[in-house]
């Protein structure tokens, strides 16, 4: 007699959320004061400015950025707040548009690695924008609200775990209601209006991975949009608008419509304010997607053991599922493009091991199309590896098959830049000064003067005129 198939076990549906879970969030949010936040969370916050005005400057000729400010110049010949590059003068939505994007173009923002989420290429530039026009901003308030949108990113993405693995660009989708409490901090909106202007943010969160995945401009846009979504939606809160109440827990909120419900909801609340995941996030040491670095610091250790490009039969990267779906496809050389440079393991290790080195410099027009490393690439292939976890980013194993039939492996489940291999003090300026040559041609002395408005911010009492003020004039280059 055949015997029955067990039935499979169904997960218990999780306990449906109160409410008023999002305004509970908001009010909690409404009583943080910068007198609360840890040294160490005000010490990041500072190099999170470092890093991102670091990169805004180094993307001064990325393509896109150019074309974007043109753009906006035609529509916009005034306004309360600034596009960096040029030192334009925006509406708060667009200056958050064109600087989100410039702080996204290379690929070389922070990222909170478990999360997911590239944060200040959203964050940053809305709440400089919202500081520009309110003014007087001071260093203290700017911080505390930097602190609100910068853990909420990083919370949001830690619980809902598997947003890139459904096709959504985290970054966007939880940058945009994120970045739009921060704003409303700064307009001094008690929980209520944090609610609206979250609200307001959500009905215009949007952002797929498909622009990655094409290796398109789109890509380096998506942090822009979001940015500006947020600051609209704050000050049409400030207004009076009201927004959606059940943003995160309604049956048409984040949680359910992108999210179907697979949410670790405790991660957003659980020791908000006491357990700080803002400590946790990563500077990025290669200006390329997150799930080549691995690769690409195995490409570096290999050079330096001795292995020439020249002794290559075959490379076979292994990786996990979602960062093979990223940043796993052929090189085609024939696309042309730097952003599918930027999201290939291919191209990235074939660039390390040769160069033993990847920068700004690796991900330029001749370079992308350099003959030998074109053909190197084509030597390399990305696998999706049953025994790496498929969410996980760290992770990675380099198997090398040299033309004597030997075999080198490498792996790691650490990444450069991250808590687990942080970069230096040192080595964060020396990106930071990098940048600025690179994008805008700046002397050291500088560069020297913005690092010091930045590690000074909170005594400034109008961070929007610091910050601007500070930051170099663009010097024309025809880098591209």
């Amino acid at each position: 007699m055949p015997t029955a198939t067990p039935l499979k076990k169904i997960p218990a549906a999780a306990a449906p959320l109160a409410e008023d879970y999002t305004l509970r969030l908001c009010e909690q949010l409404a009583r943080w004061r910068y007198e609360d936040l840890p040294v160490e969370v005000v010490r990041m916050l500072k190099f999170f400015l470092l890093d991102t005005l670091g990169v805004i400057a180094g993307a001064a000729n990325a393509p896109g950025i150019r074309e974007l400010n043109q753009r906006l110049s035609k529509w916009e010949s005034g306004g309360s707040a600034t596009g960096l590059i040029g030192k334009r003068r925006y509406s708060p939505p667009s200056a958050a548009l064109a600087n989100g994007a410039a702080a996204h173009a290379l690929d070389f923002d922070d990222q909170h690695d478990p999360a997911r989420v590239h944060t200040n290429c959203v964050v940053l530039p809305a709440l400089l924008a919202t500081a520009e026009d309110i003014g007087s901003v001071s260093g203290r308030d700017f911080l505390l609200a930097y602190a609100i949108s910068t853990e909420l990113h990083a919370r949001l993405g830690l619980a809902c775990y598997n947003s890139l693995g459904k096709g959504w660009h985290p970054t966007m989708v939880f940058g945009t209601p994120a970045a739009s409490l921060g704003a409303a901090r700064l307009l001094k909106l008690d929980a209520e209006g944090m609610r609206n202007a979250l609200g307001m943010a959500f009905h215009q969160t949007s952002g797929s991975a498909q622009s990655m995945r094409d290796g398109v401009i789109s890509k380096r846009l998506g942090a822009g949009f979001a940015a500006r979504s947020a600051v609209l939606g704050a000050f049409l809160a400030a207004d009076g608008l009201t927004g959606t109440r059940r943003t995160l827990e309604g049956n048409a909120g984040l949680f359910a419509l992108y999210e179907r419900d697979e949410v670790k909801t405790d991660l957003i609340t659980k020791d908000l304010g006491k357990h700080w995941r803002i400590t946790e996030y990563s500077f990025k040491p290669y200006p390329c997607c997150r799930c080549n670095h691995t690769p690409i610091g195995l490409g570096i250790q290999l050079r330096e053991q001795g292995v020439k490009p020249s002794d290559v039969r075959s490379v076979e990267i292994g990786m996990g599922n979602v960062n093979w779906l990223t940043v796993g496809e052929p090189y085609d050389v024939r696309r042309d493009s730097v952003v599918h440079a930027q999201f290939n393991a291919s191209y990235t290790f074939a660039r390390a091991l040769s160069d033993a080195r990847v920068d700004l410099r690796s991900f330029q027009k001749p370079a992308i199309s350099d003959a030998a490393i074109v053909a190197l690439a084509a030597k390399v292939r990305a696998v999706d590896d049953p025994a790496i976890d498929p969410t996980a980013i760290e992770p990675a194993r380099v198997t090398v098959t040299l033309n004597d039939g030997r075999m080198v492996e490498v792996k790691s489940d650490t990444v450069k830049g991250s808590p687990q291999e942080p970069m230096s003090d040192d080595e964060l300026l020396a990106k930071f000064r990098d940048c600025l040559d690179f994008g805008v041609g700046a002397q050291r002395v500088d560069a020297d003067r913005l690092a010091d408005a930045i590690m000074h911010i909170d005594s400034s009492t109008d961070v929007g005129a610091t910050l601007v003020g500070a930051f170099p004039q663009t010097t024309p280059s025809n880098r591209g």
